[in-house]
């Protein structure tokens, strides 16, 4: 029988080809979490208006802790940037939106608040679920940014990063955290 005499690299090459495949496993989960937001920005008079939609972010984990009546919050954070070639991208302007729901077990009715950098924007009282779903992971056409920031002509983008409270286990489906971005140009 031939023996087979194997160099070190190798060696070192077969031992590591666990630690590749779970490095490339939770690069592909980092990539699924960054689609979860679908973004889109129109720009109308002199304003980015936003509007975001999280995808499978009202999950079974998310509905449970809304009934056991803990305040369960959306904390959406959403940036201007603009794209700046080889160089970092520049950040315009950010702002954070909070979507909050309390529900009181005894009325069976949700306490809906949407503040946009701590100051309430826009609070309701429902006893619908399905109304309450989509308070919590839409917006739309939220006038976050004025364009006189804006140079003509430029590429920019938006992104949305969210991350959910409480944080005991998994809230949203890609763990506590998923975002989203949509580029645009801006023509006056």
């Amino acid at each position: 029988m031939p023996v087979t005499v194997r160099s070190a690299r190798a060696r070192a090459a077969t031992r590591l080809r666990p630690w590749c495949i779970l490095a490339l496993l939770a690069f592909g989960t980092t990539i699924q979490a960054a689609d979860a937001v679908r973004v889109v920005p129109v720009v109308h008079a002199d304003r980015v208006m936003i509007s975001y939609d999280l995808r499978d972010g009202f999950t079974p984990e998310v509905q449970e802790a809304i009934a056991s009546g803990l305040r369960t919050t959306f904390t959406y954070t959403v940036e201007l940037r603009m794209e700046v070639p080889v160089w970092v991208d520049r950040t315009i302007d950010s702002v954070v939106v909070t979507c909050s729901d309390q529900y009181d077990n005894l009325t069976r009715r949700h306490s809906l608040v949407r503040t946009l950098d701590g100051r309430v924007e826009d609070a309701v009282v429902s006893d619908d679920l399905a109304f309450v779903r989509k308070w919590m992971t839409t917006a739309d056409r939220l006038p976050l940014f004025k364009t006189s920031r804006l140079e003509p002509n430029h590429d920019y983008y938006v992104r949305v990063s969210v991350q959910a409270r409480p944080r005991g286990g998994s809230v949203l489906a890609f763990g506590n955290a998923a975002s989203g971005m949509a580029r645009f140009t801006f023509i006056p």
